[in-house]
């Protein structure tokens, strides 16, 4: 599976946002700290104001801020803002999908692989990257040698 980069833009924008101190921050602050490109990150920054992530604010002491406190967004919900659902088929939910012959059971495989994403995605806060304290469901998967292999 390919995390997108608009998907981990999105979520490390966000991560900066939730730990922000003070007002509104600015996208180019955003685009800076985490080096991603402006104009991509404003495209991002408005599909999660279209989904309630963040609110936005013009002018001078304008700028961008969590619509919610930082351990109540997901980065499940991130990645729903700026992809849509999580692990669809060819833009299609894997059990609306009907395999035929030896591929029939391939629906359970792709019904599988998306729930365990969600059973990550779903329990990591933004709170929790701001704060290094991920869940267990996490800490225990990143535990095995096996999860660091690149292939």
């Amino acid at each position: 599976m390919r995390v997108s980069a608009k998907a981990d833009y999105a979520v490390r924008a966000a991560a900066e946002l939730a730990a922000a101190e003070e007002g509104p921050i600015k996208g180019i602050r955003l685009a800076e700290a985490q080096d991603i490109p402006l104009q991509f990150l404003e495209h991002i920054l408005l599909e999660l104001k279209h989904h309630g992530i963040v609110r936005a604010r013009r002018g001078a002491k304008g700028g961008y801020w969590l619509a919610k406190p930082a351990d109540e967004v997901t980065v499940a919900d991130i990645v729903r803002a700026v992809e849509g659902p999580i692990a669809h088929v060819q833009s299609t939910p894997p059990e609306a999908i009907e395999y035929r012959g030896n591929s029939e059971h391939l629906q359970e495989v792709w019904i599988a692989v998306r729930a365990n994403l969600r059973a990550v995605l779903e329990e990591v806060t933004l709170a929790d990257l701001v704060s290094g304290e991920m869940p267990s469901v996490v800490t225990d998967l990143v535990a095995t040698p096996d999860s660091w292999a690149a292939r």
